[in-house]
């Protein structure tokens, strides 16, 4: 028995609506968002608090050019994503996982830089130096653990992925992976312009 064209077209074709899982995800990007928010604002009530001199107690600003690689490497890591939820709109598996693990490849070198910035800053100031110690790694450790939950969902996402878990009427979980994963250079871009720019200022 054939299928009917508007049958057909039912089964195949991408959802027009947002499921339950990408709003739950927007919930939570909400959340941490506000997370973030209030963390980037007692960092400025810290230093209009501390007077003239910021970072204080003789501490440099941040130096740029690791931030700038960071940066760089985590608002590009956003291009293969776009395009693994463009693949798999499309019906393309392959597309998919290698938007996927491109990601995820530019997520761990995000994550390896700022490594080598941690290892550069602790030996001149640690977390428990002083308040702007404290705000410096408390902020950009959390946005690295989130990184790090996010490189978790990004590789759960492709190993499902390649499994063929994933279509075109069917790809929830990916669209809340790149939601999430979006989410990660836009609240560093925030962190950026916060933590490493405005000590110049």
């Amino acid at each position: 028995m054939s299928v009917a064209p508007v049958e057909l077209r039912l089964r195949t074709a991408p959802p027009t609506t947002r499921p339950n899982g990408w709003w739950g995800m927007l919930l939570l990007i909400a959340t941490e968002a506000t997370l973030f928010a209030v963390l980037l604002a007692s960092y400025f009530y810290i230093r209009f608090e501390s007077g003239p001199e910021w970072p204080p107690d003789g501490i440099e600003a941040p130096k740029l050019l690791l931030a700038v690689v960071m940066t760089v490497l985590l608002t590009a890591s956003s291009v293969p994503m776009w395009w693994s939820l463009r693949s798999i709109r499309r019906g393309r598996r392959s597309g998919l996982v290698a938007g996927l693990l491109g990601s995820f490849l530019l997520g761990a070198l995000f994550l390896l830089v700022q490594a080598a910035e941690y290892r550069d800053e602790l030996d001149h100031f640690k977390p428990q130096t002083d308040a702007y110690g404290s705000m410096f790694f408390t902020i950009t450790g959390l946005h690295a653990a989130h990184v790090a939950a996010g490189l978790l969902l990004v590789l759960w996402t492709s190993f499902h992925g390649a499994r063929g878990s994933f279509s075109a009427r069917r790809h929830t979980t990916v669209r809340a992976t790149a939601l999430y994963w979006h989410f990660m250079p836009v609240s560093w871009f925030a962190i950026f312009l916060v933590l490493y720019l405005t000590p110049r200022v």
